[in-house]
């Protein structure tokens, strides 16, 4: 299924369409699986970094109060790290710290897909065929101005992200958590 959906979004001309046309799709579906342990199974196991990264930004966006419309970018990560709760469909009977540990995991794959495809970003608005042509002229890709973010900004949000996260959960933030909000920051 992996290597058909990396498939299916490689062959179209345009690689960015075929992702959003597909991650649409797939999207309720992601919503109707029951365990943290099989949604997990199948966005790590995706093999299109394209895909994954609009799939998790479509997750994203339904959790915010107030979702936001511009281009995927690290600002738009920080923006999901401040405006995004614990999905209310994925509330079994796991604890509230692990439903935050679960958005944390899903934020930090965010963050690895958007920047394994970035240097790619630019190119993968282009077919198949025609981005070969961009990487043997190496045409570099420009940057987004999104993704110019400072270090005060990161810190901003992470502190704020954690206070919300400590309220919600009424106690100190178990290490569990405090390890991958390192590891994210």
């Amino acid at each position: 299924l992996q290597r058909m959906l990396s498939m299916a979004v490689e062959v179209d001309r345009s690689p960015t369409c075929s992702s959003r046309k597909i991650a649409d799709d797939m999207f309720p579906f992601i919503l109707n699986i029951p365990l943290r342990s099989q949604r997990e199974a199948l966005l790590n196991t995706m093999e299109s970094q394209l895909l994954r990264c609009r799939l998790l930004e479509l997750l994203f966006q339904h959790s915010c109060d107030v979702p936001t419309t511009s281009s995927m970018s690290l600002d738009k990560i920080l923006y999901f790290l401040s405006h995004s709760s614990v999905l209310p469909q994925f509330q079994d009977e796991t604890a509230m710290w692990q439903r935050w540990d679960e958005m944390l995991q899903y934020l930090s794959l965010l963050l690895m897909s958007y920047q394994s495809h970035f240097p790619l970003a630019e190119h993968l608005r282009s077919s198949l065929s025609d981005r070969m042509d961009l990487i043997v002229q190496k045409a570099k890709p420009r940057l987004q101005d999104s993704d110019d973010i400072s270090q005060l900004d990161i810190q901003l949000k992470m502190n704020y992200f954690m206070s919300r996260m400590q309220e919600a959960l009424g106690e100190s933030l178990p290490l569990q958590i405090q390890e991958k909000l390192n590891m994210l920051q």
